[in-house]
């Protein structure tokens, strides 16, 4: 039966206004809160960021006794307290820390150079040649995440400062007592042979005094240096290609990924739906309605999950040919990278193909929030999990973006190694595979063995019911 009102009448209508309204509300809320909240205030929500610690200081000679200022500053900086749990500081050597960097372990490193001692001692020494400040090396990994990058080396270079500082303290102290030892030592024996020379002694000793100070000062440089005599040198800890993006394109490579596997989900679901003749199919002004094919809701998710697998070869070819092709972004391994951009489409294809199999219409919101709105600020490329709230910390531990990332960064920067997120992603693959399986073809099966099928009751046979009785 046709209605004979005017289209525009539905405007009137207050279900139409209140169910849009709440969909949409709740979009803009959710949105709201995944992305601002998650990136609000990364240093405040800091927890354990990992930073690697290197003292390769071979020691010196200081006052007359053998110290390793690397040592000290490594052991202040470990114990200190001043950073909280916000880092977590690992002790290790320089070959273990480049092997770190080189996996995405470490955001970032502290190390002090093999003579570090040795040149600091030579700011005690008074020779009034030209003081050199030795320098504490910050290493950067942007590779990693720029952002966690920058939160190591704020932290890093802070905590280095301060160490330089405090040593400087204690050197200055025992520079002091020892230049106040020599001048007594000085005064002493230069007054003795004043003596026995028969010179008087007031003066001969303040003439002595003088010269022994003399002797025993530092230049002026050297005592402002020793105040803080460590320099703060940052150089780049696992270097990139120069078309890496500045560590970005893992990100926005693995997003892609994600995107063509949700929005495909749409697109096949629709057309397997017309060619079953369940929908119309509009293209334009022309609409075309396919002859009914019956099918359950266990086939139709079949049909639509076979597409998605062969579809994703296509896109995933695609995706490669325009970000490398095209572009001209910096890959390597590009037949592991093919593999997994393939997986990983279909893996979020069939996923995104559950919900909408199981919750219908409302299931393609559920889509976007779970691929998009709670998976891009959990991805940790951004902001590192570590800087993020628990309640996104939580997250990440099983959204889709963030384990491709994990992968796929494996393969462009760190040499596919597997402990540097790809054997991670491949696992969680599987996992995701596995799940969305389970979910979407136990579901279907039940509304199919409960009546909830698709089929419209033909005329003259009797309607089912739309819920179970």
């Amino acid at each position: 039966m046709t209605s004979t009102a005017r289209p525009f009448r539905v405007l009137r209508s207050k279900p139409l206004w209140m169910s849009n309204g709440v969909i949409v509300g709740v979009l803009a809320i959710l949105f709201a809160v995944f992305y601002v909240g998650a990136n609000i205030d990364p240093p405040g929500h800091m927890h354990h960021l990992p930073v690697g610690l290197v003292n390769a200081d071979k020691g010196a000679t200081v006052g007359g006794k053998e110290v390793n200022l690397g040592a000290r500053i490594t052991g202040s900086i470990e114990k200190s307290r001043a950073s909280g749990d916000k880092i977590e500081w690992k002790v290790m050597d320089e070959k273990e820390v480049k092997k770190e960097l080189g996996k995405g372990k470490l955001y970032g490193a502290l190390v002090v150079p093999r003579d570090f001692s040795a040149s600091v001692a030579a700011l005690t020494t008074t020779s009034h040649g030209t003081p050199v400040r030795p320098a504490l090396t910050v290493l950067t990994n942007q590779s990693a995440g720029s952002l966690g990058s920058s939160l190591a080396r704020q932290a890093t270079t802070t905590a280095a400062q301060s160490a330089s500082v405090s040593v400087g303290k204690d050197l200055t102290r025992q520079v002091e007592a020892a230049q106040a030892k020599a001048v007594k030592a000085a005064q002493a024996k230069a007054a003795k042979a004043a003596h026995a020379k028969g010179a008087k002694a007031p003066r001969a000793q303040g003439a002595t005094s003088k010269a022994a100070a003399a002797q025993t000062q530092l230049p002026t440089a050297a005592r402002l240096l020793l105040a803080d005599p460590a320099a703060v040198h940052i150089e780049d800890g696992h270097p990139l290609d120069s078309h890496s993006g500045l560590g970005l394109t893992a990100f926005y490579y693995s997003l892609v990924l994600v995107v063509c596997g949700m929005l495909s989900a749409n697109v096949i679901g629709g057309q397997v739906d017309h060619a079953l003749g369940y929908t119309h199919n509009d293209m334009g002004p022309l609409r075309k309605h396919n002859p009914l094919v019956r099918a359950t809701r266990v086939q139709t998710l079949a049909i639509s999950s076979t597409l998605m697998i062969g579809l994703s070869i296509v896109m995933a070819s695609l995706v490669m040919a325009g970000a490398i092709g095209l572009m001209g972004m910096d890959a390597s391994h590009l037949p592991l990278l093919w593999l997994y951009s393939v997986a990983a489409i279909a893996v979020c294809g069939i996923g995104a193909l559950s919900l909408i199999a199981v919750f219908g219409t409302p299931g393609m919101l559920l889509v976007t929030l779970f691929y998009i709105a709670m998976a891009v600020p959990t991805a940790g490329a951004t902001t590192p999990v570590q800087a993020l709230p628990g309640f996104y910390r939580f997250l990440a531990e099983f959204e889709p973006l963030r384990q491709i990332t994990g992968g796929v960064r494996s393969i462009l920067y760190y040499g596919a190694q597997g402990d540097a997120g790809l054997t991670r992603g491949w696992i969680m693959l599987g996992v995701g595979l596995l799940a969305a399986g389970l979910f979407g073809f136990g579901m279907t099966r039940l509304y199919d063995r409960k009546g909830l099928h698709r089929i419209p009751h033909e005329a003259g046979e009797p309607e089912r019911a739309a819920v179970p009785a």
